[in-house]
């Protein structure tokens, strides 16, 4: 299974990195959410990642719902030891709108999930990201988002100095051709494309992982072969995700099998092999009449030597199956 000890590129340079021999240590901002859930195992149970705090942030379903489920998947794989801190409530202009049709009422329908044993971290999400990236050495800790950004974008107004700490943001958000929760925008961003805005003119390296991506991510019944295979309460669990998500997505958005965006982020930094990127400047649509919360990617010719960002184009489904399926063993 390929780790991060392999090489890894960087969004703002293009500049491989080839010395990385130890996990990579990531702050994961999120809304579980099913594939949020993903996301986590994937985290967990891959070695090339140490998960330092999960972050949350309303999005899918109202932030307490969500700040639950990122509790019951972490005693779902034994690893209540990561703290989960709770964020932003809400958009830092709009009002608050769920996904309830994607993920249900609970944010997480299709299982019995366990109860949590350890209560949520002492601190607010957007406290717990400066003080971890301002503590760690420059250069050191990559962070996740795979929600709204509304906590992302508080951060780094609170405390600018971390724009230039981090060694990543990775976004899963936006597309440069897809959209999904209205005809120009995807879900994350269109719920707070102010938050979006800020973030994504910052100037840390940004990778967007977006629908153009996931959309290739599709949890086919090959796919889940390997996972039933193994035969665990865990393995069980992730299936009964998936058949309330193959559900939704079928009856919403006509999907035959459906697209598990968010653990593509952490595949990418496992192995970016199997997530390929192109530099490429973005930026967010905030006035639109119809297209508030696009994301606006140029893509003609060359990008220029200063651009800070890049978009996920191509994924490798069999290898980020792959992936999935070893975390989940790994975890069972």
């Amino acid at each position: 299974m390929s780790t991060s000890t392999t090489t890894s590129t960087t969004a703002a340079t293009g500049r491989v990195d080839a010395s990385r021999a130890r996990p990579r240590p990531i702050i994961l901002d999120c809304d579980p959410g099913h594939d949020d859930a993903a996301a986590i195992i994937l985290a967990l149970g891959n070695p090339a990642i140490d998960l330092l705090g999960v972050t949350t942030v309303g999005g899918n379903q109202t932030v307490e719902k969500i700040t639950r489920n990122a509790r019951s998947v972490l005693r779902l794989c034994n690893r209540e030891d990561v703290p989960v801190h709770q964020g932003a409530s809400r958009p830092l202009l709009h009002d608050v709108e769920v996904a309830a049709q994607i993920h249900g009422e609970s944010g997480l329908d299709g299982v019995e999930l366990p109860d949590p044993t350890v209560p949520v971290a002492p601190g607010h999400a957007v406290s717990f990201i400066i003080d971890t990236v301002m503590a760690a050495a420059p250069g050191e800790i990559t962070l996740v988002a795979t929600g709204p950004l509304t906590n992302i974008a508080l951060a780094a107004r609170i405390e600018p100095r971390i724009v230039g700490r981090i060694a990543e943001l990775v976004v899963m958000g936006g597309g440069f051709h897809e959209a999904n929760w209205t005809p120009a925008a995807e879900f994350n961003i269109w719920v707070d494309p102010e938050a979006a805005r800020i973030v994504f003119e910052e100037s840390w390296p940004i990778t967007m992982v977006g629908l153009d991506l996931t959309h290739q991510a599709l949890a086919t019944a090959e796919a889940e072969e390997g996972i039933r295979r193994i035969g665990s309460e865990l393995s069980e669990a992730f299936l009964g995700l998936m058949a309330f998500f193959r559900r939704a997505y079928k009856e919403n958005q006509d999907f035959d099998d459906p697209p598990v965006h968010d653990p593509c982020t952490i595949a990418y930094l496992i192995d970016p092999a199997i997530v390929r990127t192109r530099r490429a400047p973005v930026r967010i649509e905030t006035h639109g009449q119809y297209t508030t919360g696009a994301t606006v990617v140029d893509l003609r010719g060359q990008a220029p030597e200063d651009v800070h960002t890049q978009v996920a184009t191509e994924l490798d489904h069999a290898g980020f199956w792959r992936l999935m399926t070893e975390a989940i063993a790994a975890l069972s």
